[in-house]
């Protein structure tokens, strides 16, 4: 995509995918009418990563596309090989688009002698070259201001909230948040389903024993209605597992659950599909493979987004406008 007005320089938009899901890469270059960069990506015998792209990105508006998927670690480092990589063939502006944050959930000491690791991957990739992050639904929104440039940060929630009231719609719905952290999260969905009443789990941890609850008390009136639990990610699958057990138990009539980010660690996929939810919904921000899928699960697709994001930030536009102001 390019685009010449009057005497100004021709701008050129060039998009790059890393290998952990050139699905969703595919798919937003379907959407930009543009086609991906080639490029040889492979990995030495010894774990290295090598990246070189076949054709010229000098003076490029450069996309780089990564979903932080397990091997984690591998994809971030080979986004980062991207990105350095087109700084030294003198890309004009390299934005780094990662749908799902790295090490999100490690943004600030709990303890000390902790590492701030949310922080230091925003510094890598500063360091690396990138001039912007484009993500979507972060665990929280401080990391913003960890990289020190522009950050657009996308949300899901109109379009897993569409989709629920297209499929539900003379439901007698209430809103759950998972914990009491994501009450201003379940407000804004109960709006945009149309003044839903909302409820929210108070649950305890054993700060030892990461993804694992010890308690749920459901506080909120869920009796007789239609649940939509709703977070950011799920992981193991374990809290949203037990969430809609007590839900079921306190009455509910039946639990849908959405999230914009489906890990789906280990036992995920048995503990959802025999969990009771009527239907889990995700988006495909990061990959989520047949091994992983089950009846009743629906993956919503978040392209038709991130490339409205990059055609603003590619025309100079308004990001925050993709959100009638919220943003």
């Amino acid at each position: 995509m390019s685009t010449k007005t009057g005497g100004t320089p021709k701008k050129n938009l060039m998009l790059f995918s890393g290998r952990a899901h050139p699905e969703l890469a595919e798919e937003v270059a379907k959407h930009l009418d543009v086609e991906i960069t080639p490029q040889a990506a492979y990995d030495f015998a010894n774990g290295e990563t090598f990246v070189r792209f076949e054709e010229s990105v000098r003076g490029c508006d450069a996309f780089v596309i990564q979903s932080h998927s397990a091997p984690i670690n591998q994809w971030v480092m080979e986004q980062l090989l991207m990105v350095d990589a087109l700084k030294r063939a003198s890309a004009k502006r390299i934005t780094v688009i990662m749908p799902f944050y790295p090490y999100a959930r490690q943004d600030k000491k709990h303890k000390g002698r902790e590492p701030i690791s949310a922080r230091l991957i925003a510094d890598l990739f500063k360091t690396a070259g990138a001039d912007r992050i484009m993500t979507v639904d972060l665990h929280t929104a401080q990391i913003q201001g960890f990289f020190d440039g522009p950050v657009d940060h996308l949300f899901a929630q109109t379009l897993l909230s569409r989709y629920v009231k297209e499929n539900y719609p003379a439901q007698n719905i209430t809103v759950v948040s998972p914990d009491a952290g994501r009450t201003k999260l379940a407000e804004k969905w109960a709006n945009d389903l149309g003044g839903v009443p909302i409820a929210f789990i108070h649950k305890t941890r054993d700060p030892l024993r990461p993804n694992e609850v010890v308690a749920n008390r459901v506080v909120g009136e869920v009796e007789g209605r239609l649940c939509v639990v709703i977070d950011d990610m799920v992981d193991t699958g374990g809290t949203i597992a037990k969430a809609v057990g007590q839900l079921i138990d306190e009455g509910a009539a039946d639990v849908v659950m959405a999230a914009t980010h489906g890990v789906l660690s280990g036992p995920a996929q048995e503990r959802l599909s025999g969990c009771g939810a009527k239907e889990v919904i995700f988006t495909n921000t990061l990959p989520i493979g047949e091994d992983k899928r089950f009846p009743g699960m629906t993956v919503l697709s978040i392209a038709p987004l991130l490339a409205r994001a990059i055609r603003e930030v590619f025309e100079d536009g308004s990001v925050t406008s993709l959100f009638d102001g919220d943003a």
